[in-house]
């Protein structure tokens, strides 16, 4: 292990020595640069700090414009993404796009609380009295974090060869602030180590008896390493899960190769996570239903629910090509399925070869509003 490059950590290889270089962007140093941190004269907590002076948080986050995409981070050189914290507004009308190796098209392209696994937060969260109806909610898994209040962490791997960028687009009608970290390393990377992709959907309502399809188009070697998804049911009564989740390998086509056998069943669960008549939630390192939005007797009617699932000790290796649906399915009467038409959104991710096959164009920004 002489030669160990720094990737992959985990308790197993943490003492031993490398030459890979820690590096970390933030709004107190833009660049990474060696010895650049904490310089500001100038940032958003200039005025708290005027009677400190340089050196005490006068750039701690960054204010966007209305369609302006800010660049978080520009790197160049060979190394891996290793860890990401974003706190501030969080919501829908932050776009989240990574670039790898000077591809023109992004390999990453979601909203920022989407790529978190943390999808039911309300657009309006500058609102206090919209604010105080989405309440926070913790999630604990080995690759994503989100701690009070609204503190987004990402752990997932990301290595690059030549060039990574990260940028931020707002999509709102205000200015937004912005706090993030990112922490990569310069080192070398291996041959066969592929790259981090992650792709939002979302359909409301699903047309019935249409199968909501999770990815599909991607075309590459790779491994899928896992699936957030958000379900808000529209309609009531009845459970609402029994759809199957199908991974289509390399050229399948009428049938798939891996078929689930129900949607809490595909996320950990069992028997509809009921437990004395209750939805019960969970967060642990691969697999969670973490959050139930119930109707509240007054304005919040609808029930939503807050999934995910990483493959990460199982990943879904394929060769050419891949596609994921899931069924959206539950119970009418006398015992009879029932082809529902949700709200359905998911986030994919995946590693694989460049270069990536375009995304489909994403949801306008009405068409991601939560409702």
């Amino acid at each position: 292990m002489a030669n160990f490059n720094g990737l992959g950590m985990n308790l197993g290889n943490l003492s031993l020595l490398s030459n890979a270089q820690s590096r970390s962007i933030s709004p107190e140093n833009f660049t990474g640069e060696k010895g650049e941190g904490g310089k500001a004269t100038e940032g958003t907590g200039a005025n708290c700090a005027r009677e400190l002076g340089r050196g005490w948080k006068i750039s701690p986050s960054v204010e966007i414009e209305p369609d302006q995409e800010f660049v978080l981070a520009d790197i160049k050189g060979s190394g891996a993404i290793q860890s990401m914290w974003f706190a501030g507004y969080v919501g829908r009308d932050f776009i989240l796009r990574i670039y790898w190796d000077d591809q023109e098209i992004p390999s990453v392209e979601c909203p920022l609380t989407d790529f978190f696994a943390y999808g039911w937060v309300d657009n309006s969260r500058d609102n206090t009295a919209q604010n105080e109806k989405t309440k926070f909610t913790q999630l604990n898994s080995i690759p994503v974090v989100v701690n009070p209040n609204n503190g987004l962490n990402c752990f997932w791997e990301m290595p690059f060869r030549k060039h990574a960028k990260v940028t931020l687009e707002n999509k709102s009608q205000e200015n937004k602030v912005i706090y993030y970290q990112i922490n990569y390393t310069l080192t070398d990377v291996p041959e066969n180590a592929a790259y981090f992709h992650a792709q939002f959907r979302r359909i409301n309502p699903l047309k019935y008896k249409d199968d909501y399809t999770i990815i599909d188009n991607i075309k590459g070697k790779g491994h899928y390493v896992g699936t957030a998804l958000l379900v808000g049911l529209n309609g009531a009564g009845k459970w609402w899960g029994e759809g199957e989740i199908k991974f289509f390998i390399d050229g399948d086509k009428e049938f798939p190769t891996i078929c689930g056998t129900g949607t809490e069943d595909y996320f950990g669960g069992a028997y509809n996570w009921d437990v004395k008549g209750e939805y019960t939630t969970y967060s642990t390192p691969f697999m969670g239903m973490y959050q139930v939005i119930q109707p509240d007797g007054l304005y919040v009617s609808q029930q939503r629910f807050a999934m995910y699932r990483w493959h990460i000790m199982d990943p879904i290796r394929f060769e050419e090509d891949l596609k994921i649906t899931i069924q959206d399915l539950g119970w009418r009467s006398e015992q009879r399925y029932l082809a529902r038409e949700d709200d359905m959104a998911s986030v994919a991710y995946w590693y694989q070869t460049l270069p990536t096959n375009p995304f489909p164009e994403l949801p306008s920004r009405n068409e991601m509003e939560i409702i």
